[in-house]
């Protein structure tokens, strides 16, 4: 694709009229398997965005579209190559004044773009995308260039396991910044939620209890690991410096087994029915503790923090059942 001159707009599709990019409901900032900010959940656009999110949210998406335009002029970058949209802001491919390939992302300024910028900055490239300028009150990052095309979801299932499991071996053995999130107060907020469950049908709160009393039990122990916190298959990507790279981490200081959830959970939750997603989880949960040397019924309580996190996100969402893939992977557990 031609390079765009430095007077093109690089979303002057996305801030007119009927050209707004897609920005999805961004229902938490932390947590879960949810927002991918830089590759991941991004959509490609060529063009206008005909789906209807963008028009949502017309002053935020023009809002991206000006600090864009300000850090494609303050950084000395040239457009190089299709604009992605997504949950948590937009992605552009570039080129720095030198030529190297980069990708210049925008979100609104937050907490969690500030915790992102910190991370990666700590983690400086060590298994994630490397972080080569940043200005976090802005909400603009200039991340090194990966494939955004090619993630670990098109490899085998043990190849791609074991890159992930590789990949957060190096960022657990980071020292974290301070600064961060912790895991403490994140299981605090989940106790203080646990009674919501009670509009449950009976044998899902019995489950929901299970998970809370268990969870309860390690609350004043949640580790002191620098995690990533939603390093799932599609946020593994190839690269040009390594062969694959973690990217959009919402760091987290806490036991290594939270971190899990994510991978054991990639690609055979959206119809669990299809494989035998049990055996799945088993495998995945046995390679992934043996590579980070977790203890198993840790690891595995850990787990099922994030499926009662989950679960009561999604009673505040207005779910009010337990998602029967987090069913299979707790009984896969057992």
């Amino acid at each position: 694709m031609p390079v765009a001159t430095r007077s093109e707009s690089p979303c002057r599709w996305m801030c007119t009229r009927g050209g707004r990019p897609t920005v999805e409901r961004h229902r938490r900032a932390y947590g879960g398997s949810g927002p991918r900010g830089a590759y991941g959940a991004m959509t490609s656009h060529e063009g206008p965005d005909h789906t209807g999110a963008g028009a949502q949210e017309p002053d935020r998406a023009e809002r991206l579209c000006a600090t864009a335009e300000e850090f494609l002029r303050a950084w000395d970058l040239r457009r190089d190559g299709t604009a992605r949209s997504g949950e948590a802001g937009m992605l552009l491919p570039v080129r720095a004044a030198d030529g190297e390939r980069a990708a210049l992302k925008v979100q609104a300024p937050s907490p969690e773009v500030d915790a992102a910028v910190r991370g990666l900055a700590a983690w400086d490239g060590r298994g994630i995308v490397r972080m080569l300028r940043s200005e976090a009150a802005r909400g603009a990052m200039l991340l090194e260039r990966l494939d955004a095309d090619r993630s670990l979801e098109s490899v085998g299932e043990d190849e791609a396991i074991r890159v992930v499991g590789g990949l957060l071996a190096r960022l657990h053995s980071t020292p974290p910044v301070a600064g961060l999130p912790r895991l403490e107060a994140v299981v605090q907020e989940m106790l203080d939620a646990a009674d919501t469950a009670r509009v449950l049908p009976a044998e899902d709160r019995r489950r929901v209890d299970r998970w809370t009393g268990a969870v309860a039990e390690l609350a004043h122990d949640a580790g002191e690991r620098f995690l990533h916190w939603d390093l799932h298959f599609g946020n593994v990507l190839a690269g040009t410096r390594e062969p694959w790279l973690a990217i959009d981490p919402e760091p987290l200081v806490g036991d290594a087994g939270f971190d899990l959830w994510p991978a054991l959970d990639s690609g055979w939750s959206s119809d669990p029915r299809a494989v035998d997603a049990a055996a799945i989880v088993r495998r995945r949960f046995d390679l992934l503790t043996d590579i980070l040397e977790l203890e198993r019924p840790r690891a595995a309580t850990w787990t099922r923090a994030r499926l009662l996190q989950n679960t009561l996100w999604d009673i505040e969402d207005g779910k009010p059942f337990i998602d029967p893939a987090a069913v299979v992977l707790d009984d896969a557990l057992t």
